[in-house]
């Protein structure tokens, strides 16, 4: 039976340290399922925590473990969801055909998701021609757009998604599609059905000084200098990897409209809502594990509950 082991939970907790000290005992190798990490020289606002001279050609491998899905694309390219799957499938059967253990590691819900259990809209093409004459819309328009082809979803949307145009004009090309061939594909059979999902937590208020903890280390790391560096190289603040938590809040300090002190404070409190969105996705799935990091013997019980399942 081909066996998945999935570590995920909301931003600072560890989900990827863990993931090594569990890869390191039970032969197993990373695949990264963070939307942001894919992007070559976002390295200190994604938390790329694998320091960069542990860099292989398509790996990253740290303390003798094999880290994949970093760096996929260059900081000026797209990356679709329906990309990462193409990846992340490939390379856990590759992982599985030397034996070893995939554990997939993250905090993007949706990857995880479409890897595991499929997401037929994944399916559903891009349309150049649609996205190339909604390109410079405000997301008001896209919005009233999308709510005219697609009521149902637009109401579904939160206050994120409503603000991010390029997620709006997925929307809109996914409805366009229903509209045209009355259906979305049909989704594909669950392609992993031994999963294993141990998902990371902590108290509210734990989270929170983790998260202004980590945007601190990220801070004295350079992430001014990295940020300038990309603007130097010809990356474009309208440019999708741009808007990665960590990096768009820092527009307004570059084009001097906000202070250096107030983009750290909108950075944070963004993490902060960022990390609510995580657990409200992850605690609607009954499948996974929950271990709170603030106990003392949580490490053991995962450690624990692992081999249970590894080895039956």
């Amino acid at each position: 039976m081909t066996k998945i082991l999935v570590v995920c939970g909301p931003t600072a907790t560890g989900k990827t340290s863990l993931a090594i000290s569990l890869a390191q005992k039970f032969k197993g190798e990373l695949v990264s399922a963070d939307s942001k990490q894919v992007y070559k020289g976002l390295d200190i606002g994604t938390g790329k925590d694998i320091p960069p001279d542990f860099r292989k050609k398509g790996f990253y491998e740290y303390k003798g473990i094999r880290v994949w899905g970093y760096d996929l694309i260059g900081p000026k390219g797209q990356f679709s969801v329906s990309q990462f799957v193409a990846f992340a499938r490939a390379k856990i059967r590759e992982i599985l055909r030397k034996g070893r253990l995939p554990i997939l590691v993250g905090g993007t819900g949706l990857y995880i998701k479409a890897m595991v259990d499929g997401i037929s809209t994944v399916e559903i093409p891009k349309k150049e021609a649609l996205r190339k004459n909604l390109a410079g819309k405000e997301t008001r328009e896209l919005f009233e757009m999308l709510a005219q082809l697609d009521p149902i979803k637009a109401g579904s949307l939160n206050v994120s998604d409503i603000k991010n145009p390029r997620r709006l004009i997925r929307a809109i090309e996914i409805a366009t599609w229903k509209l045209e061939f009355g259906a979305v594909p049909h989704r594909r059979a669950r392609v992993y059905k031994d999963v294993l999902f141990i998902g990371l937590s902590a108290p509210k208020e734990v989270l929170s000084r983790k998260i202004e903890e980590r945007v601190g280390v990220r801070l004295r790391s350079g992430i001014e200098k990295e940020i300038s560096s990309l603007l130097k190289s010809g990356v474009a603040w309208d440019d999708q990897s741009m808007s990665s938590l960590g990096y768009r809040q820092w527009r307004d300090y570059f084009e001097g409209k906000k202070t250096r002190k107030e983009a750290i404070e909108e950075w944070e409190k963004e993490e902060r809502k960022y990390a609510k969105r995580q657990i409200t996705w992850f605690k609607k799935d009954p499948r996974i594990n929950w271990f709170d990091i603030t106990t003392t013997d949580w490490g053991e019980k995962v450690e624990k509950l692992v081999k249970r399942w590894y080895s039956s």
